[in-house]
């Protein structure tokens, strides 16, 4: 076999709230994403009176067609799973023998999902200055922490590397994905060089570089991966047409089962040639190959 650095990508179905709250719908999404081929089925967790400021939660959703009540907070609260719910929820992934995980929003999130002993929690580019969450999920957490870094500066980046660092553990256990946040995100926002930067600033002090795509289509996550993200979120949905914010930037079932079966191509060719004549290039060798005298 020849050398290189590749592994097969782990791809996220990043169902998020995609469920809408009901957890029969949650439970046929972990389902297709299984069956797409994808390695987890994650989720997001948040306490909104914990996250938000009153008046953040008694404030109307900012896109009223997409709320799921009368107030922002209202909106966030029916869309929320309990504790319960998702132990259910990787109970099944279990059963179907996908991953699970969850993005954790707050302290009390962090606390009731670590206590599930996941093999990783996410940080939203949202959270991952929380450090009073990250705190919990470095010294309460035993599994890998994934954080993305949208909307985030470098000094803030540089923060949260070196807080794992404090502890040693950013080699073993911090994951960074490069991101822009963004729902959705046109292709020149992407900018997916960010994956080389992240590499060449952390790749010798975390454990890995992921991506975490809000575009359209699936190109790009393709790339994502022959610059050398190992890992590859991507938003998860039965329908993009369906109610609520992240559906139109999400991929469905067989948007997501195009991208892992081009994804495990490209990683096969991702190779050199291990002998000069490739046996398929033989025969052809023998029939068109100019012979000099």
């Amino acid at each position: 076999m020849a050398l290189n650095h590749y592994q097969p990508a782990k791809v996220i179905a990043e169902i998020g709230c995609n469920h809408m709250g009901q957890m029969d719908i949650a439970k046929e999404l972990i389902r297709l994403a299984r069956e797409c081929g994808a390695s987890v089925a994650k989720f997001q967790k948040r306490t909104p009176k914990e996250l938000l400021t009153p008046e953040q939660y008694n404030a109307p959703h900012p896109v009223p067609y997409n709320s799921y009540g009368a107030t922002y907070g209202e909106h966030r609260e029916f869309l929320e799973l309990s504790a319960a719910q998702h132990a259910e929820l990787k109970a099944y992934c279990d059963e179907l023998g996908i991953g699970y995980s969850t993005s954790v929003w707050d302290v009390t999130s962090a606390r009731e999902i670590a206590a599930l002993n996941p093999d990783f929690l996410k940080v939203p580019s949202a959270c991952n200055n929380h450090f009073e969450m990250l705190r919990v999920l470095r010294d309460e957490f035993k599994g890998e922490v994934h954080a993305s870094t949208g909307m985030t500066t470098r000094e803030e980046e540089d923060a949260l590397v070196a807080f794992f660092e404090e502890t040693g553990q950013a080699k073993d256990r911090l994951v960074l994905y490069a991101c822009t946040s963004g729902y959705p995100v046109p292709f020149e926002d992407v900018c997916l060089l960010e994956i080389n930067r992240l590499r060449e600033r952390f790749g010798d002090r975390v454990k890995d570089i992921g991506f975490s795509g809000h575009h359209l289509g699936i190109a790009i996550d393709i790339a994502a991966f022959t610059l050398g993200a190992t890992w590859i979120e991507r938003h998860f949905t039965k329908d993009r047409t369906w109610k609520g914010t992240d559906h139109a930037a999400s991929l469905e079932p067989p948007g997501l089962g195009k991208m892992i079966r081009d994804l495990n191509a490209t990683y096969k060719a991702l190779q050199y040639k291990p002998d000069e004549i490739l046996g398929i290039e033989s025969v052809q060798r023998d029939k068109l190959k100019y012979r000099t005298q």
